[in-house]
């Protein structure tokens, strides 16, 4: 039989010219934006040129066999794409005989093509069918026939019967076969039946639909349909977690657009750089996930909840089925997908059922989890223990119930940063808004994760910490002293509310909360009151009319020295505890501490570090020490110490304190415990006291202190104006300072060392100074500064001495070998023991003159008689090329000649000492009957 040529054929070959033209955009642009991909792809075939005769179309062949397969998408009203039943890769693409429906083109859509279309997408995508191919279009190969759905309905006839297809007017001339002669008269009647029912192409109603192929205003669209919930058809999968989609604004209106699936980050799937043209290659899974989502979702109608916009100005949305909800979800139980913490903010209390389907896939390791390693939970994850201090508004340091202390970091929060302009002005106040949070306070404790040391980093645990069922993490988010840390994608140590911690963010940002105002308060600056005498006695007078001052214990130097923040005075002193002596310390590894000294300062440490409180302030000490009582939870911590045996009373700064009565009786409760110090303590040996003598006019209460020998070798470096002394104890420490002199003469004589200070000194820095009297240069510490002339007062910290030099002879002591921590100050303070200098100018002149005389230049012998509490030695010297006795000493050479006198009032130290004393007044005798002196007027003590 001869071939003829129909219409048929031409009308098919224009429209699969535009989908090989669709394709080829849409494979060099799959990851542009969606204007830029063609929206409805149509059967691939060769564009055929004007004039081209029309192709060869066979008859149909009615007893061809019926194959199955599945409808996978739908490319117009008459054209579908099949999959083969168990290989979803194999797709045919077929059309339905005899009928044409309206053309999808990129300018513009004939009217109806989407309703046509749409309405073959409802009947068919993702069904089960059966179809026969009833005739081939020899040189396209395209496939014409009849399909079966399901439920028994079948088409071309079901389109042609709701009017969404029209007959082709060439259709049948060449069928001569009976069932292609029946068929073509049922399909005209139906046609006529629906043309007459004015339904879909037949409907005088029918208008062309606008489709807008981008957002247009982007941020507009999203203040309209935030929030909202829009119906969609899912036209295109690029990947597992990006689709095009288009919306149904309105049933005229359209508007189609690339989407990203909120919550969620799919493996990549094989596609064109557009920039080079070369094909990168899928991520592992990335094809599955695809593929996974189109055998759901390709076609379908869909809900989108408008979340908000990429960077790229993309949509990001919940895409949901309509019978099965969330795809993000479903993607994730299978493994092929991963949570993305960065659309948590934007799905809020939704992101918690996804980060719950991400574990399921986890603990099956299926797809991008085939490799998942769970998280080890280490013994001890949930645990109460006690803030001993807050280190910045993310890391605190806790102690256990075994009394070890621990640094913890707070899970997935990162307090304000030094290096960013922004953050630094508020990390005073987030660190004091968690200190006054939680110091001091038991919490609870839920370990989420540890780091290993590592170089330079120490070691560290991750937590999050919950007090009074408030998460303490969560709070600081809140209030907009923490942001929140984004982790990498491996990163299990992570908080369990991390989705909450990000909404919290936002919340934060929105109310400019925190460090997100932009409006830091003024940072606090302490005047440290100790810093001179001078300095704390101007403010004594101040602070001695308040009672109960509010304060912070900043830090604690020992059992009863700690120092103290006072925010409502803007001032930072030392503070010492009066009524007790505490044992010391030992300040560095290789120091000796007092007995007891380390449980005292421990015991200071564990309960005073940062916590707020209350100060009465009696007196100063002699080198800017306030001196007075302090309180914690409205219990003097003087009692404290001296009820556990960890200080003794000093009866007579307990009286004038006016402190004495509970200080004593908490001392006797720690004898009769015998804690601490009393440890040994025999009642027998405490001499009641009635009993006790009291001395020149002292009240009986002090404590006698037994004499010590304590001998060591020195060298005394310096007599200030008082007839106080600076000494060097000759030794290991003297040596040393005799290598590193050598060094640090080399060092400043080296040209490329002369660089002075590069900002303004401060006082209390170390610094090298160059001495005017022999222009060497030593190692000196700032004791105050004239910012006005530029001349600071320095102390040269290994011999005593001070002057007052121009800022331009200093030098910074920056170098690691020459610093105070490498060798500590070697010029210690000393007073001599048992006496008293004369107020007299002139007769004061003579006796430090007398001192000076009998002491430069040579290697004595001191006694430690008594180390006062700030570290002061009281000592008795002896010259050994002299001395032949213990009574043979410079002290009792002083008051032989008159220049200095046995003080009256006797410390308590000072009580111990009865045969010295009683040798000292007999050469005050002397020295008084002689007229030697200051006894040059004969004895002026009763005037």
């Amino acid at each position: 039989m001869p071939v003829r040529t129909l219409k048929i054929g031409y009308a098919s070959g224009q429209n699969r010219g535009r989908k090989a033209s669709a394709d080829s955009s849409a494979s060099q642009n799959s990851g542009t934006v969606a204007n830029l991909i063609e929206p409805f792809p149509a059967p691939l075939s060769p564009p055929l040129e004007k004039n081209t005769p029309p192709p060869n179309v066979p008859p149909s062949r009615y007893n061809m066999p019926f194959f199955n397969g599945k409808v996978k998408s739908v490319l117009s009203g008459d054209s579908l794409i099949i999959t083969a039943p168990k290989n979803p890769n194999a797709v045919r693409t077929f059309s339905l005989a005899y009928c044409t429906a309206p053309h999808l083109k990129k300018d513009a859509d004939e009217i109806g093509a989407l309703e046509s279309r749409d309405a073959l997408r409802e009947l068919a995508v993702g069904k089960d069918i059966q179809f026969q191919v009833l005739y081939t279009i020899p040189n396209t190969k395209r496939e014409y026939g009849v399909v079966v759905l399901n439920d028994g309905r079948r088409l071309p006839e079901e389109m042609v019967k709701e009017g969404w297809l029209k007959l082709r007017e060439d259709a049948g001339r060449k069928e001569d076969s009976e069932e292609a002669l029946q068929q073509l008269d049922h399909l005209r009647l139906l046609e006529a039946k629906a043309r007459n029912d004015d339904k879909g192409l037949w409907s005088p109603d029918l208008a062309r639909i606008d489709v807008q192929n981008d957002l247009g205003d982007s941020q507009a669209f999203l203040e309209t349909y935030k929030g909202k919930t829009l119906d969609a058809i899912v036209e295109r999968i690029l990947s597992g977690d990006r689709m095009l989609v288009r919306l149904l604004i309105s049933p005229t209106k359209h508007i189609l657009v690339m989407t990203l699936v909120a919550g969620i980050r799919a493996p990549t799937t094989e596609r064109v750089n557009p920039s080079n043209n070369q094909t990168q290659p899928a991520e592992k899974h990335g094809n599955s996930s695809r593929q996974f989502v189109e055998t759901r979702l390709l076609h379908r109608k869909v809900k989108i909840d408008v979340l908000g916009l990429s960077p790229q100005g993309q949509l990001i949305a919940s895409v949901k089925h309509i019978q099965h909800g969330s795809i993000a979800k479903h993607l994730l139980e299978a493994g092929l997908a991963r949570c993305t913490d960065f659309h948590s903010t934007l799905l809020g209390a939704d992101m918690a059922p996804l980060r719950d389907a991400e574990k399921v896939a986890q603990s099956a390791k299926l797809g991008v989890f085939e490799d998942h390693v769970a998280k080890a939970v280490g013994p001890g994850g949930n645990l109460e223990a006690q803030v001993t201090r807050v280190f910045s508004a993310d890391v605190i340091f806790v102690r256990n119930r075994a009394g070890v202390e621990k640094r913890i970091n707070i899970s997935s929060v990162r307090g304000p940063r030094q290096n960013e302009a922004t953050e630094a002005p508020f990390r005073d106040e987030a660190k004091e808004y968690l200190r006054k949070k939680i110091i001091g306070k038991h919490v609870r404790l839920s370990i989420d994760g540890s780091r290993p040391a590592a170089g330079e980093y120490d070691a560290k645990e991750v937590a999050t910490i919950t007090y009074n069922d408030k998460n303490i993490g969560l709070l600081l988010v809140q209030e907009g002293w923490c942001s929140v840390v984004r982790h990498r994608r491996d990163d299990t140590d992570r908080a369990p509310n991390y989705d909450e911690l990000l909404a919290a963010q936002e919340t934060a940002k929105e109310a400019k909360k925190g460090m997100w105002s932009g409006k830091p308060a003024k940072a606090k600056q302490y005047v440290d009151a100790s810093e001179t005498l001078q300095k704390a006695k101007i403010q004594l007078s101040t602070l001695q009319r308040q009672k109960k001052i509010p304060a912070i214990v900043d830090y604690v130097k020992g059992g009863s020295r700690f120092t103290v923040l006072i925010p409502r005075e803007n001032v930072k002193l030392t503070f010492v505890l009066g009524g007790i002596r505490a044992p010391k310390s030992a300040r560095g590894e290789k120091d000796k501490g007092e007995p007891f000294g380390q449980e005292a300062h421990d015991l200071a440490t564990k309960r005073l570090t940062q916590r707020d409180v209350e100060l009465d302030v009696h007196n100063v000490d002699k080198v800017g020490g306030f001196i007075g009582e302090l309180y914690i939870n409205k219990e003097s911590f003087a009692k404290i110490l001296v009820e556990e045996g960890y200080a003794t009373v000093h009866a007579y700064s307990a009286e004038q304190s006016g402190n004495a009565t509970e200080l004593l009786a908490a001392e006797q409760r720690a004898k009769k415990a015998r804690k601490g110090l009393w440890v040994d303590w025999d009642e027998s040996m405490d001499i009641p006291e009635e009993e006790t003598t009291p001395a020149n006019g002292t009240n009986g209460h002090e404590t006698i202190v037994p004499r010590e020998k304590d001998y060591r070798d020195v060298l005394v470096t310096h007599i200030d104006e008082n007839g106080k002394l600076k000494l060097q104890t000759i030794g290991q420490g003297t040596a040393k300072l005799e290598t590193m002199m050598s060094q640090f003469k080399s060092f400043h004589l080296n040209p490329a060392n002369n660089k002075g200070l590069e900002k303004d000194p401060k006082a209390g820095d170390f610094v090298a100074a160059k001495f005017t009297e022999d222009n060497q240069w030593y190692r000196a510490r700032i004791r105050s500064n004239d910012r006005t002339a530029k001349q600071a007062e320095i102390v040269y910290i290994d011999y005593g001495n001070s002057e007052k030099m121009p800022w331009s002879r200093l030098r910074p002591l920056s170098q690691a070998q020459f610093s105070a921590q490498s060798l500590k100050p070697q010029a210690v303070d000393a007073v001599l023991s048992l006496l008293q200098f004369p107020t007299n100018t002139d007769y004061l002149q003579d006796a430090i003159r007398f001192l000076g005389e009998a002491t430069e230049g040579k290697e004595l012998v001191a006694n430690v008689d008594y180390t006062a509490p700030e570290g002061t030695l009281y000592i008795t010297l002896y010259d050994p090329n002299v001395s032949e006795k213990l009574t043979d000493s410079i002290n009792t050479e002083i008051i032989t000649e008159g220049h200095a006198m046995v003080p009256r009032k006797l410390k308590a130290w000072e009580r111990g000492f009865g045969d010295v004393l009683k040798v000292l007044r007999e050469r005050e005798e002397e020295a008084i009957e002689a007229r030697r002196g200051l006894w040059e007027y004969g004895d002026l003590r009763d005037d």
